[in-house]
């Protein structure tokens, strides 16, 4: 068939079958054997979310706050437990400026050059992630300006760092996107993307579906057309054990206290009579029925193994992780466990949430930062000079 031949049957294909006939074959464009080569950099991460992101507004950012909220030492920390890389949080909110997105530099951006590399001097991977507040996510999700302006702040900020290795330093698009419109998530995304490629033409985009980046979000997407791309997910489930306590989300879960894990219809009872109204108790009966346990979460992970699969991509797992304040540590500590074990029985990167936040895998005593021993062996590793 000669060239000519060949182009109007591809016309005619797309014309009667629909532009769904482009997705299939991106996972494999040009790039994508790069992507799963930088896997090996991205297997077990830790985040870093209150150095550059957390904070109340951007005038808290100060040199003093980055010079002590993560020290060098807490990096030689990060290396010494196991860690290969850090998922960095960064607040964008200090370096963008409406109107004029794509004009980045400042002592934020300075300070922030200096801790990607320090991470990088000690062997570590880092993972630049924009952490964006509500307010700057609900724009995104309404208003198209705002998509243009933020395309514009990726492509300045990625050409920056362009000249980083891009076997190590990988840039991922927003954290937790927000909204439920899933199809609008799906081409501000792109946008972004190809924002990103045109500043860092070299570089692993890290890529993420809709509202919260739960496993559900993630196999609702079609890979972007772009080959070099790591596609992400969260993983907390069940909140209910995983995020007893808590006071920023779901109102209820700020007085679980004492949820079990696994979780049987028998062992749920005790907390049940703690939830007086009756949907909440009932969110509570339903976990106990749904037998939370090793095999219920290797289902779910399973789903997302499968996604990877049939589209050929490379996938990770950058958040799980379960709020220290009313979780029994034990439980904790076989939750995150089975999680772990999980991911990597499918071959999926992971970083945990977090380093020192409530989620920790430190304490702090003095000051210092010590490992909690605990933790550590759930995510499998061993300390040196500590007992097995």
């Amino acid at each position: 068939m000669g060239s000519r031949a060949a182009a109007i049957v591809l016309f005619l294909t797309v014309c009667i079958t629909g532009p769904s006939v482009w997705a299939l074959p991106q996972a494999g464009v040009a790039g994508g054997e790069i992507a799963q080569h930088r896997l090996v950099h991205l297997r077990h991460g830790i985040n870093v979310s209150k150095w550059f992101a957390g904070l109340p507004d951007a005038t808290a950012y100060t040199k003093e706050h980055f010079e002590t909220a993560i020290t060098a030492q807490d990096v030689e920390l990060i290396r010494a437990m196991g860690f290969d890389y850090v998922r960095l949080s960064v607040d964008p909110r200090p370096m963008f400026h409406e109107k004029q997105a794509d004009q980045i530099d400042s002592e934020y951006l300075s300070e922030l050059d200096s801790a990607v590399r320090m991470l990088l001097d000690q062997g570590l991977a880092v993972d630049i992630d924009i952490y964006a507040d509500p307010d700057f996510k609900e724009r995104l999700a309404s208003d198209d300006e705002s998509v243009e302006e933020f395309a514009d702040f990726w492509r300045a900020l990625a050409r920056h760092w362009s000249g980083l290795d891009p076997d190590r330093v990988f840039f991922e698009i927003l954290n937790e996107p927000g909204g439920k419109d899933r199809y609008r998530w799906y081409g501000v995304e792109a946008k972004l993307a190809t924002a990103i490629r045109e500043g860092a033409p070299r570089h692993t985009i890290v890529a993420t579906g809709a509202h919260w980046s739960d496993d559900d979000d993630l196999v609702f997407l079609e890979p972007l057309r772009d080959g070099n791309v790591i596609y992400t997910f969260h993983f907390y489930e069940p909140h209910v054990f995983t995020h007893q306590g808590a006071t920023w989300s779901t109102n209820y879960w700020r007085s679980l206290k004492g949820v079990p894990y696994p979780s049987t219809p028998e062992n749920v009872q005790a907390v049940m009579e703690q939830v007086t109204d009756p949907v909440h108790r009932l969110a509570i009966e339903r976990y106990g029925m749904d037998h939370w346990n090793a095999q219920r979460i290797e289902g779910e992970v399973g789903q997302v193994a499968a996604w990877a699969s049939h589209w050929n991509v490379p996938v990770i797992c950058n958040e799980f992780g379960v709020y220290r304040k009313n979780a029994d540590p034990a439980q904790r500590a076989a939750w995150i466990s089975d999680v772990r074990t999980s991911l990597e029985k499918h071959g999926i990167g992971w970083a945990m949430w977090d380093y020192d936040g409530g989620f920790d895998v430190v304490n702090r005593q003095d000051g210092k930062a010590v490992p909690d021993l605990a933790t550590i062996r759930a995510l499998g590793f061993t300390m040196p000079n500590s007992p097995n």
